[in-house]
């Protein structure tokens, strides 16, 4: 007699019509487990906390230790939602840096965000897209990580939240909540792992391996840099849990040999044209060199910045507010430390270890550094950050491929820890609760910090801008550069109506074609810049003057619109030298309308 289990694990007769039906609408029935619905609360609720003042402040609001960053994200928002609406290309354009334009797949647009929202930018504003994205991403990844633990690792809902707060809510998350949603929205990567380890089984390749494909495919669009981190967290874990057992390993991957080859060619066929727009079209470079920007030892175990044990200047360490990508905390790390000693004989926890501290000693770069002090001793990141790929990364941000990890082992040992309770053993789970509270309260995230933004000058708001621009494009004194965007913002307020020379994003520069943050600077631009910062006019001769007449002709100038800015007197008087007019005062800039002297502008 044919039997069908139900969820009860209970048998029943196939031939009761009247069962079978009541088990189907008991499985359609969707009933989330309480704890499963306080959990995903938790996550949003603790989302929204970390960046309530942007909340509060939607659309003047602006997140002071992103620098130029959130600009630069709210104009890639803005873009995207434009060539949705006008069916543009976009994965280019040339609304900055013109007239050579911004490779945007190059630049981490995130349009599996930015496309989808699109609606959120038209209603509401890129503004509220950048807050939206920066929460779904915290709230989201905590609430993947959380399902994957809690249906495949442990038996503990509350053991499962652990490992998902520490995976959405850790000191890299937040630091890269002030301007980096690429490093935020990681909710597809545990799937992604999830989805490899189940073409280990050999089960359902053709339909686990379209599955992965699309998953891939769609993390290249939100963040590819992330994906090859995590990634290489991943080998290093599976290597390490296949030591422990070699010939299942080996039987595992013999078996998912075909579900791979799916997975790859979806995953090629779905990004196969954004990838060779990336590194082979228009506006394309070939690498992004940072120089040395290892973390410091000291990085690991000190506190970062919005955290209740933080303070501005706690993460002395870090490159800048935005990658404070390690800052665990003494507490965390001592806890890790028991945790892989406790848990050792468990493969899944021996592996997690090995990748905690193989992906920490790659972030710290090339030598180590303790305290700010190079000792000269070479570390692993030196022989392979030569490595397509990997040079363009920054080897500190390796420190968040230890988050998976580490979350993993406070996952298990939680579980344990609650499993030892249940058994009559109280003093192992009140020791281990205790210094799981230790170790994460410290690092609970404070709401990011918030200023008021500037207001955009009456010429760009009022639209007076509309009286000097034809065909071309606006030039600023100086050009927009990733030292200071706000133009890309008062661009964005206007609908982006008209292209600028300059800006921030990156793109090739050079013969060789590198990457570099901004453009690749014209003479006048360097001109203008080395004015401001010198605060005294140069000597201005003929072929100066011949050379910034070619370079308006280049950006194919309508209008030079110089702001309020340092030393604005000396810029002026220096653009007045250069194209032999003086400047007209005109709804707060000053402005030269050059269009006479760039005809092919008109």
């Amino acid at each position: 007699m044919t039997e069908i289990l139900t969820d009860a694990g209970t048998p029943q007769r196939a031939g009761s019509t009247t069962e079978t039906a009541r088990a189907l609408r008991s499985r359609l029935r969707f009933r989330p487990h309480p704890a499963d619905v306080a959990a995903v609360a938790f996550f949003v609720c603790l989302a929204v906390f970390v960046l309530v003042r942007q909340w509060k402040h939607l659309g003047t609001g602006y997140l002071i230790r992103s620098g130029q960053d959130q600009t630069m994200w709210e104009w890639f928002f803005a873009v995207a939602a434009r060539s949705v609406v006008r069916l543009e290309n976009p994965l280019s354009s040339d609304l900055q840096n013109y007239p050579l334009g911004v490779n945007l797949m190059g630049n981490t647009a995130m349009f599996g965000i930015s496309i989808p929202l699109a609606p959120v930018t038209l209603l509401f504003g890129p503004g509220v897209t950048f807050t939206l994205a920066l929460t779904l991403g915290l709230s989201g990844t905590a609430i993947a990580w959380y399902w994957v633990f809690s249906r495949h690792v442990v038996a503990s809902r509350f053991a499962a939240a652990v490992g998902g707060v520490v995976c959405g809510f850790a000191p890299a998350l937040i630091s890269h909540s002030n301007g980096h949603p690429n490093f935020v929205a990681l909710f597809l990567l545990p799937f992604i792992a999830l989805g490899v380890i189940r073409l280990g089984s050999g089960a359902r390749p053709v339909r686990d391996g379209i599955v992965l494909g699309l998953l891939i495919a769609y993390q290249i669009l939100l963040g590819e840099e992330p994906l090859l981190i995590y990634a290489l967290a991943f080998v290093v874990f599976g290597l390490a849990f296949a030591a422990t057992r070699p010939r299942a390993a080996a039987v595992s991957v013999r078996k998912s040999v075909k579900g791979f080859a799916i997975a790859g060619g979806v995953a090629l066929s779905l990004a196969a044209l954004p990838l060779w727009w990336q590194f082979f079209g228009p506006d394309s470079y070939r690498a992004l060199e940072h120089g040395p920007v290892g973390n410091d030892t000291e990085a690991f175990t000190g506190f970062p910045t919005s955290s209740l044990a933080g303070a501005p200047g706690s993460a002395e360490f870090s490159m800048n507010a935005t990658e404070e990508n390690a800052y665990f905390g003494w507490p965390l790390l001592i806890l890790l430390t028991l945790s892989g000693l406790w848990l050792w004989r468990m493969p899944l926890a021996r592996a997690a270890t090995v990748t905690v501290a193989a992906m920490g000693v790659l972030s710290l770069g090339s030598s180590l550094t303790v305290g700010g002090t190079d000792t000269g001793i070479p570390l692993p990141w030196k022989f392979v950050s030569h490595l397509p790929l990997l040079e363009s990364v920054l080897e500190s941000r390796f420190a968040m491929g230890c988050l998976p990890a580490a979350a993993l082992l406070l996952a298990l040992g939680t579980d344990r820890a609650l499993a030892s309770a249940r058994a009559g053993e109280r003093t192992t789970t009140l020791l281990w609760i205790g210094w799981l509270a230790v170790a994460l309260i410290p690092l609970a995230p404070t709401p990011l910090a918030v200023v008021q933004r500037d207001t955009a000058p009456d010429f760009f708001a009022e639209g007076t801008w509309k009286q000097y621009v034809t065909d071309g494009s606006v030039v600023t004194v100086p050009l927009p550069s990733p030292e200071n965007a706000r133009m890309l913002r008062w661009q964005t307020e206007q609908d982006l109506a008209f292209p600028i020379a300059g800006g921030y994003f990156v793109g090739p520069a050079g013969s060789e074609a590198k990457g570099k943050y901004g453009p690749d600077d014209r003479p006048t631009a360097l001109l203008l810049k080395s004015v401001q910062n010198s605060g005294e006019v140069p000597d201005i001769d003929e072929q100066t003057r011949n050379q910034a007449l070619a370079d308006l002709r280049f950006w194919n100038a309508d209008v030079l619109v110089l702001p309020h800015t340092r030393n604005d007197r000396v810029l002026r008087e220096t653009v007045r030298l250069l194209i032999g007019e003086p400047a007209t005062p005109v709804d707060g800039v000053w402005v030269w309308d050059v269009r006479a002297l760039t005809p092919e502008s008109g």
